[in-house]
């Protein structure tokens, strides 16, 4: 896709609207006229966001590391939140990409609660995929998607349900190109903007309600605050119709949750641990420091304390203002051909959502309709808002060290290195999501895998990874002769029939992993 606006030329990462795009031709008059005033109203004030979420990042580099600031006892008091009757269950939120239609008309007749259609991590991020994202999102909202499906030969619709409709909408940190010529606009505001303006709220069944990923500062709450309510006050709603929910993924956020649910207040109903994405935040943010070097991703316990304290933090906030608290995906999934795989899978699923709601959590998410009896089996009754654990430290350490946790092993490595080939080769093949080695991979694991890998570079004097007992310096020529070997045995495992067709995709797969890892690309873009 050509990346220049008229002769202007963006980071090739944007997602950038056609050449020949033009707003007024491809959209009505109207919805120019709504989004170019929000555009200008808000995206100066997202630029300025994400330059200051650079700021912390770096400082942090340098020694200073996010912490716990002083609140005023106006936001820590014993304000709270009135949770609508229809959503007082969301005990199961499944969630997917926007962009596949069958599957999002599939997990809103599995049962769950709650049903997240996604236009970020789980999708990619071009233009043909957020515009096919974006339609099958509204007309999910207004019950008209359908499917065909193949096996019987019939059309599949939407069951009528109270399953709970949320869209989660592209975060600070992603700008969209070529809508408006030479200017990069506010990707929030553009998603946000496309679905309000697309909705016929005859149609709902509930309030529109959106969520919020990638935040790292309670300033960002006022952003988002202030983007819903121009929304609100433009197409003549009443103040507080958005509604919300928002993701804990970055580790500078988890200090300032209370403050940032305090200004999102008229329209936020509860937090979500986006666990993967914390993880990578979380190691990003100590990159630095050679105690963080952690093991083997898939050798981490889902108990580990880094996310137990955190999760013990979020329930007792949440609870404390009327709010759910959410638990994170498990990403082994479950199979219908793989009759080990998939035992294995639900028994981890039925821990993992018996650990969230033994710590006070409201509810899970999941990615397979398989997986959401078993969930919701685990939460006793619809929420858990009376649960609150007074004895529960008012600021608990959220960065303990993993010692004694998993294991450090050249086999670990390899893994993580195979994963970031296959998955970017997903993503050059226009999925955002890809199951590997019984895994959902989307873009918080790939994180979490090129930084562990940058990580193994960067400390190779001081940590040790074992291959068999013995040490292996992760150099980087040896990480580069990994990521040979690796891409050579995917290529060797391909289908005869395949591997004329997708070599190519898999080698360029692999050099632009390793490349992002060289150049220190691990912000979620």
């Amino acid at each position: 896709m050509d990346q220049g606006t008229q002769g202007k030329v963006f980071d090739k990462r944007i997602n950038h609207a056609p050449y020949n795009f033009h707003l007024e031709k491809h959209q009505t008059i109207d919805f120019a006229d709504f989004l170019c005033d929000l555009h200008q109203r808000f995206t100066q004030r997202q630029q300025e966001l994400a330059r200051k979420r650079t700021e912390v990042l770096e400082a942090s580099h340098k020694g200073s590391l996010p912490d716990y600031k002083e609140t005023s006892e106006e936001i820590s008091g014993d304000w709270k939140i009135e949770l609508p009757v229809w959503c007082e269950d969301q005990r199961n939120q499944m969630t997917g990409p926007a962009d596949d239609g069958a599957l999002v008309v599939k997990m809103l007749n599995s049962g769950a609660p709650g049903v997240m259609i996604d236009l970020e991590d789980s999708m990619a991020n071009t233009w043909e995929n957020l515009s096919q994202g974006i339609q099958y999102a509204v007309m999910a909202l207004h019950g008209d998607l359908t499917y065909y499906d193949q096996k019987r030969q019939k059309e599949v619709s939407i069951k009528d349900s109270e399953t709970v409709i949320w869209a989660r909408v592209r975060g600070l940190h992603l700008n969209q190109a070529g809508v408006i010529r030479e200017e990069l606009m506010s990707a929030s505001v553009y998603d946000v903007a496309r679905i309000a303006f697309a909705v016929d709220r005859k149609k709902l069944k509930h309030n529109l309600c959106f969520y919020i990923p990638k935040s790292e500062s309670a300033e960002e709450g006022l952003f988002w605050r202030d983007l819903f309510q121009a929304v609100e006050e433009k197409l003549g709603w009443e103040k507080g119709y958005i509604k919300c929910m928002a993701l804990v993924e970055a580790h500078p956020f988890a200090y300032q949750i209370e403050e940032f649910i305090y200004n999102l207040r008229d329209h936020i109903l509860g937090l979500n641990l986006g666990r993967w994405d914390y993880m990578a935040s979380l190691i990003h943010f100590n990159l630095e420091d050679e105690k963080w070097v952690l093991p083997d991703r898939n050798t981490i316990p889902s108990d580990v304390a880094f996310f137990q304290n955190l999760r013990e933090l979020q329930v007792e906030i949440c609870h404390k203002h009327g709010l759910l608290a959410i638990g994170g995906m498990t990403a082994l999934y479950p199979s219908r051909v793989d009759v080990e795989l998939n035992e294995r899978a639900l028994k981890v699923l039925e821990a993992d959502k018996k650990n969230e709601a033994d710590v006070g959590m409201d509810g899970a998410w999941t990615g397979h309709p398989d997986q959401n009896e078993i969930a919701v089996a685990q939460f006793p009754k619809p929420n858990q808002i009376d649960v609150r654990k007074t004895e529960l430290e008012e600021k608990p350490n959220l960065r303990p060290v993993p010692v004694g946790v998993g294991k450090h092993t050249l086999d670990g490595t390899r893994a993580a290195v195979r994963t970031v080939i296959r998955y970017r080769h997903g993503v050059l093949s226009g999925k955002g999501a890809s199951l590997l080695d019984g895994y959902m991979e989307d873009l918080a694991t790939d994180r979490i895998y090129r930084l562990m890998i940058a990580q193994r570079i960067k400390h190779r004097d001081s940590v040790e990874i074992l291959d068999d007992g013995k040490e292996v310096k992760h150099t980087p020529e040896f990480i580069t002769q990994v990521f040979d070997e690796e891409l050579k045995k995917i290529l060797e495992e391909l289908p005869e029939n395949e591997h004329f067709r997708e070599a190519e995709r898999f080698t360029k797969a692999r050099h632009l992993s390793e490349e992002m890892i060289t150049n220190g690309h691990f912000d979620p873009i």
